[in-house]
């Protein structure tokens, strides 16, 4: 039977002992809204859903007048170019009235992106019966 060697601390930490403490860490600040940032903040959320949706309802008729009902081109084709389009023309439109796009998250994007997709689907469906 083979003794266990004990490890020696040196100067180097390759192999750092962990404690079992738990890591308790501080809770973030929270910086509590005014009323007036919290209706400029609902103001924009409005606006930012509104161009969305009305990007998406012009991507329907243009689905719907470039693509019929679809069938020559692979649907997802389609979902794909609109999206791409949607993004940068909201890359566009958000500046240019007064919402600044470099506080948007990769989850805002995917909201605006997914309302610009949703409304292009529904447009395009009512188009088609």
């Amino acid at each position: 039977m083979k003794k266990e060697s004990k490890k020696k601390s040196g100067g180097t930490t390759d192999n750092a002992e962990q404690s079992d403490a738990p890591v308790v860490s501080k809770p973030a600040f929270i910086k509590e809204k005014t009323p007036e940032e919290r209706r400029q903040a609902h103001v924009e959320g409005i606006i930012k859903t509104a161009v969305a949706a009305f990007l998406g309802m012009i991507a329907g008729f243009g689905a719907f007048y470039r693509f019929n009902d679809g069938t020559g081109t692979p649907w997802y084709a389609a979902i794909v170019i609109i999206a791409v389009l949607a993004y940068y023309a909201q890359r566009v439109i958000f500046p240019a009235i007064k919402i600044n796009t470099k506080e948007f998250g990769p989850k805002d994007w995917f909201y605006v992106e997914f309302i610009v997709i949703d409304f292009c689907l529904v447009t395009w469906t009512l188009l088609l019966n």
